[in-house]
């Protein structure tokens, strides 16, 4: 359930700058008008659990309860500072995995050993960035700008006041709120349009595996590659499964992430009770019609495929995103399939 939900006709009267384009189709930013008139606040459920590590933890015990509370990432505290100072996510999971592994033989010390202070110090003092956060008091549309502008895809609601962590943003928590009033809302032109038509997606230079690639490898072109899923495609050209970053912390669920020598067919073969298989879509589907599917089916993505089910690209929550909020306001896409 949401809590705190704005009435809907109050948040339409903020009055924007149209540009041409805008006021000849004065709905076309219907849906940047509907988020800037919403706060952060309004998405966070009444309850909701959120898991917070001590950067004195041990690096394995918190991948351990990341599985164990069934979340993707957590905030970091540093109790020196007592401050949160940044995020412990799967792909950091990944990155030490992909640093570090030698062979099945040799145990990882830096997982087995490491506190997170310890690997935050190793390997963020390269790429360190400021933990990205957003007051509750912020419009969701702040919260959809900061989220592609930085290229993430996590926004820790902090209260300013207090300091405390209230929730964890995300692309789909967002869709999934808008798509709750977008029955009562006037539809856009652009609704109607399709993939091809709006130019929505990642067509060129597709990152894919195949149904042998070693799990090594496929944390290599993640990391390398920076997305957060690869299609695992078959001989002829066609998808027959992803294989996601989320994926990946089940090594850490089994305890196999010794052995990452073993083909990505073998290290999803556990998953074949619950999944449903890949969700996809093709360019002549309407926009509509895409955000129907990705909401109902909760993924982070379609596989674009064409009429013999090859691949031919993917279109992430963050290009939805993009088309739905932010280029109707006038900003540019950024690459998004990040973390």
């Amino acid at each position: 359930m949401i809590g705190g939900v704005y009435g809907l006709a109050e948040g339409m009267l903020e009055k924007l700058e149209l540009d041409t384009e805008a006021a000849e189709e004065p709905e076309s930013d219907i849906y940047m008008r509907f988020m800037k008139s919403h706060k952060c606040y309004d998405i966070v459920p009444t309850s909701s659990k959120l898991v917070v590590f001590d950067t004195a933890l041990q690096v394995k015990k918190a991948f351990f309860a990341l599985v164990a509370n069934g979340v993707r990432a957590a905030p970091l505290w540093e109790t020196k500072k007592q401050s949160f100072v940044g995020m412990l996510t799967i792909t950091d999971f990944i990155i030490i995995l992909q640093r570090y592994y030698k062979s099945p033989l040799v145990q990882i010390y830096e997982l087995e050993e490491h506190k997170i202070e310890t690997w935050r110090d190793l390997y963020l003092q390269e790429t360190f960035k400021p933990l990205v956060n957003i007051s509750p008091d912020a419009s969701v549309f702040d919260a959809v700008y900061s989220l592609i502008k930085n290229r993430i895809h996590r926004l820790p609601v902090i209260d300013p006041v207090t300091g405390n962590a209230l929730y964890i943003l995300t692309h789909k928590r967002i869709l999934k709120f808008l798509q709750l009033f977008v029955c009562e809302m006037p539809k856009p032109a652009f609704m109607k349009q399709t993939l091809e038509e709006l130019g929505i997606g990642t067509y060129s230079d597709i990152a894919f595996i195949h149904p042998d690639t070693p799990i090594i490898k496929a944390l290599n072109i993640f990391v390398e590659r920076r997305v957060s899923a690869l299609p695992v495609v078959d001989e002829s050209g066609k998808v027959v499964d992803i294989y996601s970053k989320f994926d990946v912390i089940n090594l850490a669920a089994e305890k196999t992430y010794n052995n990452l020598d073993i083909t990505v067919t073998q290290a999803l073969k556990h998953r074949s009770q619950y999944f449903e298989g890949v969700m996809k879509c093709n360019r002549l589907e309407t926009l509509e019609t895409i955000v129907d599917r990705i909401v109902k089916a909760e993924v982070h993505r379609l596989v674009v495929v064409d009429e013999s089910g090859s691949i031919e690209g993917i279109i992430s929550l963050s290009d939805i995103l993009q088309a739905l909020v932010l280029s109707p306001a006038g900003f540019g896409r950024k690459d998004s399939e990040t973390e």
